[in-house]
This record gives C-alpha cells, sequence and structure tokens, in this order.
C-alpha cells in the first residue's frame, strides 16, 4: 500500500507547488475513515483509493482530483458526511466527491434498460466538471486489475459494462492507454481462452520480431536525422484486445495480420510532422488508402498525429504514427493532459473552448433533455462511442466529423435536427447521390431540403449517429401523435353533436382536470388512440349529461362521399385512403373500396380500420360498441387504389393462370398478391389480393372474369 510521503512525491513530481498540506489531510482523513475494512481480495479497503489517486497521478491531475480520488469512498462506505467533507477540505473537492457518491450509487451492473437510466445519471453527474468522470475511470481501471476476487457471474457483467460504457468512453476523452487496458482486462474476464491464445502468439511474434523492430528503429532514426530531424522513434506491439478486434472485423486468422507491431515518431514541431512523412515516403513504398491526417482534422477527443504504412525493411508492413511529443501526451492522456488541470483551475467554459472532447461530452449530455427513453438513450450513446469516424464538408466548408459508415441523413442531422427532417435529397461532390450512401473522408455534401417533409420511420435503422436515430424517432412520434391528436378530434365533434352538446376547445381545457391529462393535445390523442371514450369526455365536459357513449355503432352507416352511394354523405369522419392525415388501415380479409358502404373499427395504440358493412368480421366487434365509428369516403385528395380481394375457381388447364391476370391488367387493376391451391384434379381455387380505383371498377374486373371459360365461379371476399 502506498505510503502518505509517497503520494505527496507523485504529485510533486509533476507539480512542486502541489498543496502538501491538503494531500496530507485527506491520507490521514480517508485512513481513519475507512479503518480495518476489507476488499474482496482480504486487502484494506484503504489501499483501493490510494490506487485510484495513484493512476491519477500518472495522468498528473491537481492535488485537489487526487484529494477527491482519496476521499472518493468516504460518503458512501463509512461514517463520514459530505458536510464534513465540504468543511475540511472545501467546496470544490465536496463537489467532486459528491458527483463520484452519486455514481458509486448507481447500480450499474443491470438489466438494459435501468442501466441506459443508470448512464444518463452518470454524465448528468460529470456534467459540471469531467474530473468527476476521470476519477470514476480510474476507480474502475483499478477494479478492473482486481476483478479476479469477484464471483464469475458479477465478473462478466463487469467486463461487460466496462468494454460496452467504460472504456470507450475513455477513448472519446482520449485516454488512449486507460482505454486500452480497460479492453485488454474485460476481454481476459470475458473470454480468457481468446485471450491466453492471442498473448501467446504477440510473445511467440515478438521474440522472433525483435531484430526486425530494432532495425526499423535505427533505419528511421537514420533516415530522419540524415535530414537534420531529431526524432524519437519507438516500436510498440499491438493490444491483445486490438489484435482480436481486427481479426473478428476482417474474419482473418493471426497468421494472416501483417500489422502486429507499430511504429511511433516524435519529433520537435509540427513542422518536422510533415517533414519527416515526407522522408518516409521517399525512402518507402506507401500503402495505398491508409495516408491519415489527423493534424489538419483532429479527431473529436483532441487525437492528433499523422498515419501512414510503408512497405518497409523486409518487405513488411510498417505503420507509423508521426506526432510532436505534445500531441503525444494529449494522444496518450487526452484531456486529462490539458494544461488547465496542471494549473489546478476548474472553468468548464475555458476547457470547452479548447477541448474538442468536452465538447463532444457536453453535446451527448445536451441529448438528455431530448426526450428518450434510457434504453434508446444507451444505444444512441454507445453507437457514438464506438465508431471511427470521417470527415465531410458543407457547401460553404464547413467540417462535420461522422462515424464510419455514415450516410448524408446522418450529415443532415449532424448540421441542424431541422435539416435532417426536411430532407429530400443530397448532392455528394456536386452529383445528385442516394441518400443512402456512404460518405468518405473528404465529401462535400449539400442536403435538398422540402418544406413540410417528415423524415420515414424506415431510416431509423438505415442511419448510424444516435443524435439522426434520436431526431428520427422524435419526429415520427411526433407525426404519429399529430395523426391521433386529429382522428380525436373529428371522433369528438361527432360525439358532442350526437349529444347535442357544442364541442370547444375551452370547454374541453376547463375538463382536463376530471379527464386526468395535462393538455388539450393530450386527451385529443388519448381518443384518437382508444385509449379513452368520446362519451367520458363528454360527460367530464358536461357532468349533467346523461346519454349514451356517443360513439356508438350507427344503424346506417354511411358510404358515402362524391360517388354518391350511401345516405347522408355530409355525416361522418372522411376517409381519404391510406395517405390520409389520421392513422387508418384497411380490413386485412379483403380491403375496402369507394362505393362500399364502411364502418370504421378503432383499435387502441393502431388507429382505425376501415371495414365494408357486409364484413362477417365485423361480427367479433358486436359487444364492443365503443370502437365503432361513423366514417364516409372523401376523394378530395385525388385518385388512389384501394385494397380488394377475390377468390375464383379455375379450370385447372395450362395458360388459365395467364388468362386470369390478363383480364385484371387490361381493366387496370393491379395485383399484389397470388395465392393458389389445387382442389381436385380438375379445379384449382386461386384468391388475388389486388387495388381498384373504386367498386364499379372492381365489378367490371368481376364480371370480365365470369364470362372467362377458364373461370368456373368468382366471388369477392369482404372477410
Amino acid at each position: 500500500m502506498m505510503r502518505q510521503y509517497e503520494l505527496v512525491e507523485r504529485v510533486k513530481r509533476y507539480n512542486p507547488s502541489a498543496d502538501e498540506a491538503l494531500l496530507n489531510r485527506a491520507y490521514v482523513y480517508a485512513m481513519m475513515a475507512h479503518g480495518n475494512q476489507k476488499r474482496a481480495s482480504g486487502d484494506l479497503f484503504f489501499g483501493h483509493p490510494l490506487e485510484v489517486a495513484a493512476i491519477l497521478t500518472e495522468l498528473k491531475l491537481d492535488e485537489a482530483t487526487i484529494a477527491a480520488a482519496v476521499l472518493h469512498d468516504t460518503v458512501e462506505d463509512t461514517e463520514a458526511t459530505l458536510e464534513e467533507i465540504n468543511k475540511t477540505f472545501g467546496p470544490q473537492i465536496g463537489a467532486l466527491v459528491d458527483g463520484l457518491t452519486k455514481i458509486k450509487r448507481l447500480d450499474l451492473v443491470s438489466k438494459r434498460a435501468a442501466q441506459g437510466e443508470n448512464f444518463r445519471k452518470l454524465l448528468l453527474a460529470i456534467a459540471d466538471d469531467v474530473r468527476v468522470l476521470l476519477v470514476k475511470l480510474a476507480d474502475r481501471l483499478h477494479n478492473m486489475r482486481t476483478l479476479q476476487f469477484m464471483p464469475p457471474e458479477k465478473r462478466k457483467r463487469i467486463a461487460e459494462e466496462t468494454l460496452d460504457i467504460y472504456a470507450p468512453l475513455a477513448g472519446r476523452m482520449g485516454i488512449q492507454e486507460m482505454r486500452e487496458e480497460l479492453e485488454d482486462l474485460s476481454f481476459q474476464n470475458l473470454d480468457p481462452e481468446a485471450y491466453e491464445a492471442i498473448t501467446r502468439h504477440l510473445r511467440e511474434v515478438t521474440a522472433k520480431a525483435e531484430k526486425l523492430v530494432e532495425e526499423i528503429e535505427r533505419d528511421l532514426t537514420a533516415k530522419l536525422q540524415a535530414q537534420g530531424i531529431v526524432a524519437e522513434v519507438s516500436g510498440r506491439q499491438k493490444r491483445p484486445y486490438s489484435v482480436w478486434r481486427k481479426m473478428e472485423r476482417k474474419s482473418v486468422s493471426f497468421e494472416q495480420l501483417s500489422d502486429i507491431f507499430g511504429f511511433r515518431i516524435i519529433v520537435g514541431t509540427t513542422d518536422q510532422c510533415y517533414r519527416a512523412l515526407g522522408i518516409v515516403h521517399t525512402t518507402w513504398p506507401m500503402v495505398p488508402g491508409r495516408y491519415k491526417d489527423y493534424i489538419s482534422t483532429p479527431k473529436q477527443n483532441d487525437y492528433r498525429s499523422i498515419h501512414t504504412t510503408v512497405i518497409g525493411p523486409g518487405r513488411q508492413r510498417v505503420e507509423l504514427q508521426i506526432r510532436t511529443d505534445e500531441m503525444d501526451q494529449v494522444a496518450e492522456h487526452g484531456i486529462a493532459a490539458h494544461a488547465l488541470y496542471k494549473e489546478g483551475v476548474n472553468d468548464n467554459s475555458r476547457l470547452a473552448n479548447e477541448s474538442r472532447a468536452y465538447q463532444w461530452l457536453r453535446r451527448t449530455i445536451d441529448l438528455l433533455a431530448e426526450g428518450d427513453n434510457p434504453e434508446e438513450f444507451l444505444e444512441h450513446t454507445k453507437l457514438e462511442l464506438f465508431h471511427d469516424q470521417v470527415f465531410c464538408f458543407t457547401p460553404k466548408g464547413r467540417l462535420i466529423a461522422l462515424p464510419r459508415g455514415a450516410t448524408p441523413i446522418d450529415f443532415a442531422y449532424a448540421v441542424h435536427t431541422d435539416v435532417g427532417n426536411t430532407a429530400v435529397g443530397c448532392k455528394i461532390n456536386g452529383r445528385v447521390a442516394p441518400l443512402l450512401t456512404e460518405l468518405q473522408n473528404g465529401d462535400e455534401v449539400e442536403i435538398v431540403r422540402a418544406d413540410g417533409q417528415t423524415p420515414p420511420a424506415a431510416w431509423e435503422s438505415l442511419v448510424v449517429t444516435g443524435k439522426a436515430r434520436a431526431s428520427i424517432r422524435r419526429a415520427t412520434r411526433t407525426a404519429v401523435r399529430r395523426q391521433y391528436t386529429g382522428l380525436g378530434r373529428q371522433i369528438l365533434e361527432r360525439a358532442f353533436e350526437r349529444a347535442g352538446r357544442p364541442f370547444a376547445d375551452d370547454k374541453l381545457k376547463g375538463a382536463l382536470p376530471r379527464l386526468a391529462r395535462a393538455s388539450l393535445e393530450d386527451v385529443l390523442a388519448a381518443v384518437g388512440r382508444g385509449e379513452m371514450f368520446s362519451g367520458d369526455v363528454v360527460r367530464a365536459v358536461y357532468p349533467d349529461y346523461k346519454g349514451g357513449d356517443g360513439m356508438v355503432r350507427s344503424d346506417k352507416p354511411n358510404g358515402g362521399g362524391k360517388d354518391g352511394s350511401g345516405d347522408g354523405a355530409s355525416s361522418g369522419i372522411p376517409i381519404r385512403g391510406l395517405n390520409a392525415d389520421m392513422p387508418i388501415r384497411f380490413a386485412p380479409e379483403g380491403g375496402a373500396v369507394p362505393g362500399d358502404r364502411i364502418v370504421g373499427i378503432l383499435t387502441p395504440g393502431e388507429g382505425v380500420t376501415i371495414y365494408p358493412i357486409q364484413s362477417a368480421s365485423l361480427a367479433a366487434f358486436d359487444n364492443e360498441p365503443d370502437r365503432w365509428i361513423d366514417v364516409r369516403w372523401d376523394f378530395e385528395s385525388g385518385p388512389q387504389r384501394f385494397p380488394a380481394r377475390i377468390k375464383l375457381q379455375s379450370i385447372n388447364e395450362p395458360g388459365s393462370l395467364a388468362q386470369i391476370a390478363q383480364v385484371i391488367a387490361d381493366h387496370d387493376g393491379n395485383i399484389d398478391n397470388v395465392n393458389m391451391r389445387r382442389r381436385t384434379q380438375d379445379f384449382t381455387d386461386v384468391t388475388i389480393d389486388l387495388t381498384v380505383w373504386d367498386l364499379k371498377h372492381l365489378n367490371a374486373i368481376i364480371a370480365e372474369l365470369r364470362a372467362k371459360r377458364v373461370v368456373s365461379r368468382v366471388d369477392r371476399v369482404t372477410g
């Protein structure tokens, strides 16, 4: 266990002016508070916060963060109180300890939905001070280092959670060294056999390639020095999890991997980075497509470096990273390498201006206000945590960073939610392209928009960014709610009309407390979904009303419209087909067409299903009069086909089906589906789903089919 003076010395090495008295007070206070508490390993519990503090000293964090790390378990696991911490160590350390205490109280190792909610709380807890996250990551790293003392089932759950959330979070904060160790420890616990096999292979490869690595280091150093560039060149082996992930992604064996080793070139200035790149490329052949410049376009976690791959000595593929020492510090320690912490100043506004990683964190936290459920939020955030990036541009030159595999739809939502919601097309590098095109680095994307457009719900499964998915899902919900609200209003207007009472929004608003709804829109949507009966609303607005439900089955359902069929064409909710502004569908067994006398059946959560009045399926709703809705046809929206079904018996001879299809085609009918079943040796039952303009059109097709010699009988199916 680390001694008191060792902790102080660790901090003093990188911060000679550190508050030694503060560190001593924190050490003694935590040691006294934890006393003889033990961990699962049998070691003194106090050793854990000291190890967390030691990890943070490697990141060279300020003494306030180190003190908070030493104290982070005291409020939760000892008799210490937050008031004591504030009084003894000041409000800044108190706030850090409070944030860490809230996080520890979360049961993150739980069901998916609960895990999503707790992840939201975790991000909210670090919203005020990102140092809370840094301490939490260090806490998780030490817990992973000692995970072998936990029961197997719990060990697996913690490792999965670390791989899903904490390792990617460390990566997004730019702390690559910590991310890699968290990934390897998780991999080791989740798949120990694969981990051991890859580790064994790596040891064997390292032993064989030791001389080659030294040769490449010497050659690179000499080439650069000959051009006046002093550089530190070092080779490093890839980590086990990184190797395994590449094998999985590319479906290759270990022996097929040609880039087990990578080399890092550290130079003095940015100018020397590009000079070193020129020297490397003029000395060895470059592998096409393997050059990336993260200096001119840094990653969102502030990572800056030049990546390239060349065919080096011995015809070996050599991966190179070229960066300055300052870039290397940020690459390894990320947001923790920021000068702000070395100064011991807590100013998140300054940090936000200087750190892309912190800006990403703030944007992610902003998503919490968008109203997605916890499981969706976890899914969206994990999508953004895992993906590598591509960099694209707007026509005005604005740089947009997106996950690899992103489409112009993702791009549109990254620009602005309204741009995504109204997108109808795009141009990539000046050429019209599908909205589902996978974007490449350097693409210039122009989004074509149309006012009043609503994003199709199918887009949700096609995009890769969390923001796009959340926005599409939200827009879809809004559109559906608007449909149900419109349907609910029409149902209520007719219910009040039947009751002989006036309908008005202000009267309905006055009845909201009796209806247990917060707004007028909530009432309308609930009626439209079938969650609330219209008669209950009438009685809530007019308590003296003693009539029926107000939404009862009509003795003479309307079938009217401009085709003149049916009676009372002016009453009933107008039906304009599947493109209507209300959630409707047609009877699944036979459909309905204009000219039919129709009735609507309200299904909670699904809208209205339209049936012909002669449909046998309506008998199933005889005991549910509250679900019957008076509807009528309305063709103001223009011509549209409607679904119908016919059943016929055909003579079993060659060409009979072709003759039937030809009749339908000649009459401008459209076949959606055909089902055939051999009735006898001579006859076949044929069921055809088709779409027609109206009842007259359907009857013409049926009459023509009956006239065919190959058809012995044909009838319409009405369910």
